[in-house]
């Protein structure tokens, strides 16, 4: 005992040394098809990683670094974003095709290298090019680097994922090039997903269909809640359960009570939940919040189930009790939840700005286009569904990354610098008068707005009515953003700005906006790249809904885009 009692304390030293020292988390993603039986329909061949749906979680500490080895095995081409992660110094892994790569094309391969500094909480990844990440996608999950017992809130007995999703019985590859051939929108998902089944409300009786959880009495969870869905974002309840919020974006929250989680396309939650029910089977559901007004294209309204059963239950053949949803109408709810969030103040993390460099007063929303001279079934005795950002519809390039193109300094025929600050026009931009035929057309361009390194942005976002009031998730690629404000109605500065919250607000990097309204986002560019910032509705993105930040080299190495990857994939 006496040599082992000299040891300890140099033991102890090395133990902790090896729990403060970041790791490297190592995946190989083999991207193929999978064969998937779903509805009690004839199996259906998806494209999945490593025949999982959703795919392999990603689970790391703050700090880590990690690597993922891309094989496509598909007969698609890929690429995978992380999404929420700031890719600092690694630009090149962002992932969104054409922005900051060519895609990994079939047989081919890309490892993916990146760090986790500075981010703790729930993010996700997918495939960003076609509608691929209808079925390639995932959870990541980053711990503090104490672990467990470093959460800012009670520790959870235990953790649980929900990845929630949307099924399409169909071949989505096809059905996204259909959708552009001929301008017509596709359909609406089959169904809901959680954890990849659609649960027992789709008069199916198939085995496997439904996620089954166990708890223990009077015990907390953390419900990490991911929404991977394309199209749709999803109230979601627990029956005779409530929550407290705890994070949302991997970004800790100020402790928030409710019984319903909205999340967005793109957005994560992070929840504590006691099992403080009887003991019995309870159903978790996520139902459909349709926001459109007037009512957009058909949705799916339906809900997609699991089940919470509590250890010791007797009667297993019992039905679960089921909560009461929202209505899919429900914006009051879904308001409520979205504005009551706010930031938990924590020593070392970033507080927003309170000076500003750039301002931007920008419009989102649906107009109409002309077909393209790719879309080759396109009726062209009519105009067809275009999104755009202050009347600017995106378009990708088609033969060079734009990042490529930047670091080149080879913008030309790539890329413009000309992205507009403000609308071309000013109107009564949520008005319920459907005369604004001009007002709707837009044309098609590849526009970003350059940024100086380091400055201050802060950004209106103001939803149209042209074609349909919505709620439309802003997701920014590469940076977090403070939410200062958001309302209904027209962006009035006077009002608007009395209401700000520059004390702890919540930071995100995905924004539902009010159905019909504004919100203020505010961020300081202090990543040098090329940054997405896109509507996270597939549908919307296809059709124009996004626009590219380029955030210029700041003075050192250090701030600056580096080299891109020897292995990376070229064009």
């Amino acid at each position: 005992m006496g040599v082992w009692s000299c040891l300890l304390p140099f033991l102890a030293v090395a133990l902790v040394a090896s729990v403060a020292r970041a790791a490297v988390v190592e995946h190989t993603f083999n991207v193929g098809n999978f064969s998937i039986r779903q509805l009690c329909q004839p199996p259906r061949i998806i494209t999945a990683v490593n025949g999982q749906l959703p795919g392999p979680t990603i689970y790391a500490r703050e700090g880590d670094t990690v690597v993922v080895h891309l094989v496509n095995n598909s007969p698609y081409n890929m690429t995978i974003h992380w999404h929420g992660i700031f890719q600092r110094g690694t630009q090149w892994a962002d992932g969104p095709a054409m922005v900051t790569q060519c895609p990994v094309i079939p047989g081919g391969n890309y490892t993916y290298r990146f760090s986790l500094a500075g981010q703790e909480g729930t993010l996700w990844w997918h495939a960003h090019i076609s509608f691929l990440r209808a079925t390639v996608y995932g959870a990541i999950v980053i711990r503090p680097r104490g672990g467990a017992k470093a959460y800012p809130f009670p520790k959870p007995a235990k953790e649980k994922l929900v990845v929630l999703g949307e099924w399409w019985d169909d071949d989505v590859y096809s059905m996204e090039r259909m959708a552009f051939m001929t301008g017509i929108p596709a359909r609406h998902a089959d169904a809901y997903t959680i954890n990849g089944k659609p649960g027992d409300f789709y008069n199916c009786s198939a085995a496997n269909q439904t996620d089954k959880f166990e708890v223990r009495q009077n015990r907390t969870y953390l419900l990490r809640i991911v929404n991977a869905a394309m199209n749709t974002p999803l109230f979601f309840k627990v029956a005779k359960h409530s929550f407290t919020v705890v994070g949302a974006d991997a970004c800790y929250t100020t402790p928030y009570k409710t019984d319903v989680v909205l999340v967005s396309p793109g957005q994560t939650v992070d929840a504590l939940m006691v099992a403080s029910a009887a003991v019995g089977r309870y159903y978790m559901a996520a139902s459909p919040y349709d926001s459109a007004i007037p009512r957009g294209p058909p949705f799916s309204d339906t809900t997609a189930t699991a089940v919470l059963q509590y250890v010791g239950v007797r009667h297993k053949a019992s039905r679960p009790v089921l909560p009461r949803r929202p209505a899919v109408n429900d914006t009051a709810t879904a308001y409520r939840f979205t504005s009551s969030l706010t930031a938990l103040l924590l020593p070392g993390k970033a507080t927003v700005p309170l000076s500003v460099d750039t301002h931007m007063f920008v419009t989102v929303g649906l107009g109409v286009s002309d077909c393209g001279p790719e879309q080759l079934l396109c009726n062209r005795t009519r105009q067809i569904f275009s999104s755009s950002m202050n009347n600017a519809s995106f378009v990708l390039p088609n033969d060079t990354s734009m990042l490529e193109a930047r670091f080149r300094n080879a913008t030309a025929g790539v890329y413009t610098r000309d992205f507009p600050d403000t609308p071309p026009v000013i109107f009564d931009y949520t008005a319920n008068a459907s005369d604004t035929a001009v007002l709707q057309f837009t044309t098609k361009s590849t526009k970003v707005k350059t940024l100086r390194y380091n400055e201050t942005v802060e950004m209106v976002l103001q939803n149209t009515r042209l074609i349909a009031k919505e709620s439309h998730p802003m997701h920014i690629h590469g940076f977090n953003f403070f939410i200062l404000a958001q309302g209904f109605g027209n962006y009035d500065k006077n009002r608007a700005v009395r209401r700000f919250n520059l004390v702890n607000p919540q930071e995100r990097n995905t924004i539902a906006l009010p159905t019909g309204g504004w919100a203020v986002i505010r961020f300081v560019a202090d990543n040098p790249g090329m940054w997405y910032m896109h509507c996270h509705f597939d549908a919307h993105i296809s059709l124009g809904l996004g626009m590219v930040l380029e955030v210029l080299d700041g003075p050192t190495p250090e701030t600056s885009v580096p080299p891109p990857p020897a292995d990376f994939p070229r064009c």
